[in-house]
C-alpha cells in the first residue's frame, strides 16, 4: 500500500507539470486513482471532457508524460 501511495504522489507531481498545457486549451485533468496493477485513472475536465481529440491527448500526451516520469505506470485511462 505504501508503494501505491508513493506512485500516486509521483503521478500528482507529473500531472502538475502537464496541467498548464491542458489548461491553455480550456481543459484540465483530475487524478481519480492508481490501481494495484499501476493503471492510472483520470478524469478529463473542461474542454478536454468530450473533446474528439481527448483519447489522442490522453494516450499520446498524458500517458507518455506520466510513464516518462513514473516508469512503473502501465497505462492511463479516462473515467467519467
Amino acid at each position: 500500500m505504501a508503494e501505491i501511495k508513493n506512485i500516486k504522489e509521483r503521478v500528482l507531481k507529473a500531472l502538475e507539470s502537464i496541467r498548464p498545457y491542458l489548461q491553455s486549451d480550456g481543459g484540465d485533468i483530475q487524478l481519480i486513482d492508481v490501481t494495484e496493477d499501476y493503471t492510472v485513472r483520470v478524469k478529463l475536465q473542461g474542454a478536454c471532457h468530450g473533446c474528439p481529440y481527448s483519447i489522442q491527448t490522453l494516450k499520446a500526451g498524458v500517458e507518455q508524460a506520466l510513464i516518462k516520469e513514473v516508469p512503473e505506470i502501465k497505462s492511463v485511462v479516462s473515467v467519467d
